[in-house]
């Protein structure tokens, strides 16, 4: 799954279009890579997110095409974060 779409669904961004500025402003990275919105996920890769004072580090543990709001944690397990503000 491409990490724009995997950001939407896991709502760890809420919309995709934002999720895709992040990826192309190397914002996002996957691996210690900075990743394009195209790039693929994969389950076990680290996310990290840096984004305007926000900053998350996940792991993938699943993917899904959707999910509904109350599932989309079960996609990751968080590794660091701070401090919890939505993006």
């Amino acid at each position: 799954m491409r990490i724009d779409k995997f950001l939407k669904v896991s709502r760890l961004i809420k919309r995709r279009s934002l999720a895709q500025e992040a990826c192309a402003g190397g914002l996002i990275t996957i691996n210690d890579k900075k990743a394009k919105p195209g790039t693929e996920v994969n389950i076990g890769d680290v996310i990290s997110i840096d984004i305007r004072g926000y900053h998350k580090k996940v792991k993938v543990v699943d993917i899904k095409d959707t999910t509904i709001k109350s599932e989309a944690d079960t996609l990751y397990e968080t590794l660091f974060a701070p401090d919890e503000k939505e993006i």
